[in-house]
C-alpha cells in the first residue's frame, strides 16, 4: 500500500465525467478514478471549505459514527477488477478494527471529512497510474500536462473504471 492525496477533481473532456486524481506521497505518479457528480461535488466541497446548512450523506455518516466512537483509521483502494475500481474503509471501535467495502468515491468523500489517510494497493498503482517527470511539478508544468492528458482521455482508456 502507498500513501496518496487527493490532487484535484476535474472532468474529462470527452464525456464530462468528473475525475478524481489522487497523487502518490513520495512520488510524482497520479491515479485518476471517474466518479459520479454527486461524489465529486461532496469531495469539492469538503475541499473548498464549504459547508451546506444541513448535513449531507457523507457528513451524516461521520457524526453517527462519531457518536458512538467509531474511529476512521484509514480508507484504501484495494483492487481493480472487472474495470471497477474497489476501497476500503477501516473503522475502529474500543479496539476492534472492522473493514468495510466501499466505492472509492464514497470512501474519498468520507476520508476528507473526518481526515482519514488515505492508500492505494501497489497493484493498482502499477495497472492504472499515471507518472508525469519528477521536475515537471516543481515548475507547475504538472497541472497543464495533467489537463492535456484529460482533453485526450476517456474512462475507456482505463477500462471504463468506475469508482
Amino acid at each position: 500500500m502507498q500513501e496518496m492525496t487527493i490532487y484535484g477533481v476535474s472532468f474529462d473532456m470527452v464525456g464530462k465525467q468528473p475525475i478524481v486524481l489522487l497523487k502518490c506521497a513520495d512520488s510524482n505518479r497520479f491515479l485518476p478514478i471517474w466518479i459520479g457528480h454527486p461524489e465529486a461535488a461532496a469531495i469539492l466541497m469538503r475541499l473548498q471549505g464549504a459547508g451546506t446548512p444541513r448535513p449531507m450523506t457523507h457528513d451524516l455518516m461521520v457524526d453517527m459514527l462519531g457518536e458512538f466512537q467509531v474511529k476512521c483509521l484509514q480508507v484504501a483502494v484495494t483492487e481493480l477488477r472487472d474495470n471497477t475500481f474497489y476501497a476500503t474503509i477501516t473503522l475502529e471501535q474500543n479496539g476492534r478494527e472492522v473493514e468495510i467495502d466501499s466505492r472509492p468515491s464514497d470512501a474519498l468523500a468520507f476520508a476528507v471529512r473526518c481526515g482519514a489517510p488515505i492508500y492505494a494497493a501497489d497493484a493498482v498503482i502499477e495497472e492504472s497510474a499515471i507518472e508525469f517527470e519528477r521536475d515537471a511539478e516543481q515548475n507547475d508544468d504538472v497541472v497543464d500536462r495533467f489537463r492535456s492528458f484529460l482533453d485526450q482521455v476517456s474512462p475507456e482508456d482505463f477500462g471504463s473504471s468506475q469508482g
